[in-house]
């Protein structure tokens, strides 16, 4: 007579962990690729200031970046300095929508100014200027 503990064709009690990992290394590939898309207009180092205003998060702002280059982008769309004017105010539309300028550290203070009389002439009243929290 042998001595089993139990037959060998009955229920197993192990948990199958198998396809627990193949749905979470899915989801992390998914995340891997998805998380660099997040990120709006163009990357730029922003300057860091000391107080930042906590600004609501209830509006999406048209954000338009200035590059180290001084290359305009509205959203991901690069604009020359003649025609900015004009895609801005086709960007914009008929509302009074919020604006986030990021310009880049490394750009002069006229390089960013001129961009924001371009703004100011497109008709945009709602400019705010991106930067970084110093840490």
């Amino acid at each position: 007579m042998a001595m089993g503990g139990g037959s060998s064709k009955g229920p197993k009690n192990d948990i199958n962990v198998t396809p627990l990992i193949d749905v979470v290394l899915v989801l992390l590939i998914i995340f891997m690729v998805v998380t660099p898309m997040l990120q709006r207009g163009k990357d730029v180092k922003l300057p860091q200031a000391e107080k930042i205003d906590e600004e609501k998060k209830d509006t999406d702002p048209l954000i338009v970046s200035i590059t180290v280059d001084k290359k305009v982008y509205i959203e991901a769309d690069e604009s020359s300095e003649d025609t900015f004017g004009e895609q801005l105010k086709k960007a914009l539309g008929d509302q009074n929508k919020k604006i986030l300028l990021k310009g880049d550290e490394r750009l002069t203070y006229g390089d960013v100014r001129r961009i924001m009389n371009k703004m100011r002439e497109a008709g945009a009243k709602n400019v705010s200027v991106g930067v970084e929290e110093k840490k």
